[in-house]
């Protein structure tokens, strides 16, 4: 049988290039707060001499229909609502004309009074015709408190909240994979730092020659080794320096997990938890009853983040002892990288040989950081680095 091609087909869509700036779609659940991240975008762009226009889709909503009380539009009948985003949407359709450089605030998904319904239109992304898809996520305990404390009138669990996480993200991927093709959707954290994230999107719309990374380190196993987490900061950020980067520590839930547990052993039925600057509690039951939620996400998740960046670059601390501190994560993680043909770079530290196991799927292994940057200058893709990157003595 003979290939044919047909007026309608999505395929020369996934032949075009990247291009520096453009037009960006930006997903994200009700909770995840992505204006002010957005504007920070806004602002590191024009920093970098680009005028970005950023469009908000559910301000524009509301701008639409002022007899909409603020923070109950999902509550309209869905008739209204389908009608509202459509009529905001030629709007943008026509706006977007005059501005090179557009991002459009907005969701794929609800998960409301209605049930589960889309939140845009097929016919008019198609109109836009993004060149890049930006899914952002957040801690679920952060989310679930905004949409707590906005939105007190809808009843949303943390079950509630992961399940969402999870259809948005599919929802924009699928989207994307259609308008697009494969390759011009990425998954984003927010993170602790708004600044550091917001440099990583503006180098996804304006740099995207810039090497992508997956920054691999221990979590877990390090929680009370203060000097071991400083120095892993420390390569954090040199790297987002350096680097368009994924960074897994932008997503920890599963520190939380660790502390509900700790707590039912000493009989305790909540946790005080510090989220969003302030004080709120879960209930026990609540928090371990998504764990396996949790576990699963971070599982899919940091794949999805390793499959989106071109390499991986894991560092491995010591013990006091001078024994590697490796945790079945990270090499599950180098293994997954080798697989998907990535890059695979290791700053090992500790005097004692590597096993197979890294050394059979590390495209290289460092002894420092100051190592691996050298290498990373000589192959174009680093500059200048400012920090100090002297390390603690080998053990």
């Amino acid at each position: 049988m003979t290939s044919m091609s047909y007026p309608g087909e999505m395929l020369p869509f996934a032949r075009r290039p990247a291009k520096a700036g453009g037009r960006v779609v930006v997903t994200g659940q009700v909770g995840v707060n992505k204006k002010p991240f957005l504007q920070q975008v806004v602002q590191v762009a024009a920093e970098h001499g680009h005028e970005v226009l950023l469009l908000n889709v559910g301000d524009m909503m509301y701008a639409e229909a002022p007899d909409v009380v603020p923070g109950r539009i999902l509550d309209l009948p869905l008739g209204r609502l389908n009608s509202l985003r459509r009529a905001v949407f030629k709007d943008i359709l026509r706006q977007v004309q005059q501005h090179p450089n557009v991002i459009v605030n907005t969701h794929a998904t609800f998960r409301w009074r209605h049930g589960l319904f889309p939140a845009f239109d097929h016919d008019q992304m198609l109109q836009f015709d993004p060149d890049l898809f930006i899914n952002l996520v957040e801690n679920v305990d952060a989310v679930h408190d905004r949409l707590t404390r906005e939105h007190h009138d809808v009843a949303h669990s943390l079950k509630d909240v992961l399940v969402w996480r999870e259809e948005e993200i599919l929802a924009t991927e699928i989207l994307a994979t259609i308008i697009r093709g494969w390759g011009r959707f990425f998954v984003l954290a927010r993170g602790q730092s708004l600044r550091r994230t917001a440099e990583s999107f503006y180098r996804l719309m304006f740099e995207p020659h810039r090497k992508k990374v997956y920054p691999s380190f221990p979590m877990t196993h390090v929680m009370d080794m203060p000097e071991t987490l400083a120095e892993i900061d420390n390569f954090r950020l040199l790297l987002a320096e350096h680097f368009i980067t994924f960074d897994p520590g932008d997503v920890d839930e599963k520190n939380m997990l660790i502390k509900a547990n700790l707590a039912q052993k000493r009989g305790q039925t909540s946790l005080t938890w510090q989220t969003n600057g302030r004080e709120i509690h879960f209930d026990l039951h609540e928090i371990l009853s998504v764990a396996g939620d949790i576990d699963g996400q971070i599982y899919a998740r940091d794949f999805k983040l390793i499959e989106q960046s071109d390499m991986i670059i894991s560092y491995i601390p010591t013990d006091p002892t001078g024994r590697p501190i490796i945790s079945s994560g990270v090499e599950r993680e180098l293994q997954h990288a080798h697989e998907s043909t990535k890059e695979v770079y290791v700053i090992w530290r500790s005097e004692c040989e590597p096993s197979p196991f890294v050394t059979e799927t590390a495209t290289k292994v460092f002894t420092s950081v100051a190592e691996a940057v050298r290498f990373f200058q000589q192959a174009g893709y680093m500059g200048d680095v400012q920090m100090d990157l002297r390390e603690p003595p080998k053990q």
